[in-house]
């Protein structure tokens, strides 16, 4: 399934030129201006889309916890007889 259908959005009004330069507020976005938020938008689409259509097998959550929980702490073990 194409993202513009999953999210149903129109990449024709997402434009990058002088007049999307416009400053936004901190408090109602995190970017500096819509054109930085456009992009981002644009570029984190894209991501979420190649991850759905990435034919590998899923790996199941549990899995990279424990991964991830194992590397963690070799990094420790490692940092703690360094110093």
């Amino acid at each position: 399934m194409a993202l513009h259908r999953l999210f149903d959005y129109d990449l024709s009004i997402i434009r990058v030129d002088a007049a999307m330069s416009t400053k936004l507020s901190p408090i109602v976005s995190e970017f500096e201006t819509e054109e930085a938020a456009a992009s981002y938008d644009l570029w984190f689409r894209a991501k979420v889309e190649a991850a759905l259509a990435d034919p590998r097998p899923s790996i199941p959550h549990d899995q990279v916890m424990s991964e991830m929980r194992e590397l963690l702490e070799s990094k420790r073990a490692k940092r703690r007889h360094a110093g």
